[in-house]
């Protein structure tokens, strides 16, 4: 097991994560087109909400399902049997917690409706609608997991195509038919999730082969052990990531919903840096969690990160020297804040960093450094978010993002020199950084001093990202002839 193959995996993941974001980010220029920035923004504050749920209720159980599924291919005998007893057992655990936060939501949805502000009181019918989409999701959580684990990208990726696809043809039906400007409005967002999620669940379930979700409930307490500090890192980790949006919506006093609007359509720019690090994530996690020895372990996960970083930055200035061109995904009134899209990009860089850091923790057993980790992160999110964000707007809830994720690479860099040293070349890393951040400072000038010149513009800032292409191909001695002469024999011979 090499790099090739998570190279290999990753492609697969890339190529087809990338279309099916591409169809599902349609829907940005719809919203952002039909809905005002404060009805957007309710649009942002439930899909911020939502990941704390899958978080909560998924309890860790995906990472657990790898790591045992590999303990029981390592320990031998029964292989498939004792597979199946562990998705069973992960599966039944999750099934569990999704009903019974179902049952909870319908029993209090007014309070809860009541505690999420007053467009959610008027309209009590969203909270059970998400509500649905949680538990749905919940339950199709582990087959895809299982999916994953056994290598089977092409049936993974063709399900979530179907579910985007749904999602989007019913989103642009109902546009058609001028639902989302009925007193409805932005509810008809949710009951096209909610059948798209439906219809996933009933297309995956044949994947599962007739095993049914039943809990070994030993077997249950051992995963735990292992979850439980996941689960708790896990909650911290999205609080980093979505908790802004809900400080947004308290703490600004002046049209909240409004700038949360923004801030959520300028992250969607994002999306080819969240593309990379999903697809990364999507196959580094088993990848890295498999069993090889630890020799191997450190020597792939040093290697990755260092391409990592090559990847990330590609698309940082990819994104960032054309901002003004991203930024049409979006509708006029949300492009004011394309500004603050440099430092987002970097703040999900850090994150894809931190992941790579992550992994020798999840490999050893030694998940509770997840929780210093994310509470650390946590405590900068919410700390910076309190300082920055009544002077600075949405601006701030960019920066504050941003150093938490820093300070999170910094504590999870600490802790891997001090229990797992793994030899990264900081000093290669660091020149890749540096030479992409200085073409970047170049790309800035030119869109300063050119802008009355766009074409100029565009032409000098295309040769910027292609020479840092350039200079990575060089530095690492890449032979592209050698790699594309690979790639069309093996086109050929297909």
């Amino acid at each position: 097991m090499g790099l090739g193959t998570l190279a290999k995996q990753t492609a697969i993941y890339g190529v087809s994560t990338i279309v099916v974001r591409f169809l599902s980010y349609l829907l940005t220029p719809i919203y952002t087109r039909v809905f005002s920035q404060a009805e957007y923004g309710v649009v942002t504050d439930i899909y911020a909400l939502i990941p704390f749920a899958l978080v909560l209720l998924s309890m860790g159980m995906e990472s657990s399902y790898f790591r045992f599924a590999a303990k029981a291919e390592a320990e031998g005998g029964d292989v498939k049997r004792n597979k199946a007893r562990v998705f069973a057992t992960t599966w039944g655990a999750t099934i569990v917690a999704s009903i019974i936060f179902f049952v909870v939501v319908m029993l209090w949805k007014m309070p809860i409706a009541k505690a999420m502000g007053a467009v959610y009181a008027a309209n009590p019918e969203y909270v059970i609608m998400v509500a649905g989409i949680i538990v749905l999701d919940v339950i199709a959580m582990l087959p895809f997991s299982r999916l994953r684990e056994q290598g089977r990208a092409g049936k993974f990726v063709f399900l979530k195509a179907c579910s985007v696809v749904i999602n989007v043809g019913l989103a642009t039906a109902f546009l058609l038919m001028g639902l989302f400007e009925n007193s409805f409005g932005v509810g008809w967002v949710f009951a096209t999730n909610l059948i798209a999620s439906a219809a996933t669940l009933v297309l995956i379930l044949p994947t599962t082969n007739r095993i049914l979700p039943r809990i070994n409930w030993r077997l249950l307490r051992r995963i735990l052990i292992y979850s439980l500090p996941l689960l708790i890192g896990g909650i911290a980790g999205t609080a980093n990531e979505f908790i802004d949006r809900q400080m947004i919506k308290y703490i600004i006093p002046e049209d909240s919903m409004a700038q949360l609007g923004v801030y959520g359509a300028i992250t969607k720019i994002a999306v080819v840096m969240l593309l990379f690090t999903q697809m990364y994530r999507l196959a580094a996690e088993p990848y890295f969690l498999a069993n090889f020895s630890k020799e191997e372990f450190v020597e792939s996960n040093a290697a990755a990160m260092k391409y990592y970083i090559i990847a990330s930055m590609a698309i940082f200035l990819g994104i960032a020297l054309f901002r003004d061109l991203f930024a049409l995904i979006v509708g006029g009134a949300f492009r004011e804040g394309v500004y603050i899209l440099p430092v987002i990009l970097g703040a999900n860089i850090l994150a894809g960093v931190w992941l790579n850091l992550s992994f020798w923790y999840k490999r050893e057993e030694k998940t509770r450094y997840a929780i210093y980790v994310t509470f650390i992160g946590l405590a900068f999110t919410v700390g910076m978010n309190l300082l920055l964000l009544p002077k600075w707007g949405y601006y701030g809830a960019a920066w504050a993002r941003f150093i938490a994720e820093a300070a999170m690479v910094a504590v999870s860099y600490y802790l891997n020199r001090k229990y797992f040293p793994t030899p990264y070349n900081l000093r290669r890393i660091g020149e890749y950084v540096v030479v992409a951040m200085t073409l970047y400072v170049v790309g800035e000038c030119s869109i300063y001093y050119l802008r009355e010149m766009p074409w100029l513009m565009w032409s000098a800032n295309a040769l910027l990202f292609i020479a840092f292409g350039c200079y990575a191909v060089r530095r690492e001695g890449i032979d592209v002839g050698a790699m594309m002469a690979h790639l069309k024999k093996k086109l050929l011979h297909r």
